[in-house]
């Protein structure tokens, strides 16, 4: 059987991370998350985004293009650094 997955393609994972695989839905998985968030404290939150991210990985299985995603997201703000344990409220 023939693997006919776009994202199993012959590119390196960096490559593949730009592709728009949601179509116009892209939107709902923003709704939702800002949902998932509402109430949250902080720490929270951000055992929320660990968790997803944990189970979104493991759905993908392509553990390069996992790795590109967490370098892309890493470096996507430049200049920003890592936000301080306790949230941007705390100086």
């Amino acid at each position: 059987m023939t693997d006919i997955n776009p994202l199993a393609a012959d590119r390196p994972a960096r490559d593949r991370l730009g592709e728009d695989r949601l179509g116009g839905r892209g939107d709902d998985i923003y709704a939702a998350l800002l949902a998932a968030h509402e109430g949250l404290a902080f720490e929270a939150g951000a055992a929320l985004n660990a968790r997803l991210v944990l189970l979104l990985a493991n759905a993908v299985g392509d553990v390069p293009l996992v790795l590109a995603a967490i370098e892309r997201a890493r470096t996507a703000a430049p200049g920003q650094g890592r936000p301080q344990q306790g949230g941007p409220d705390q100086g």
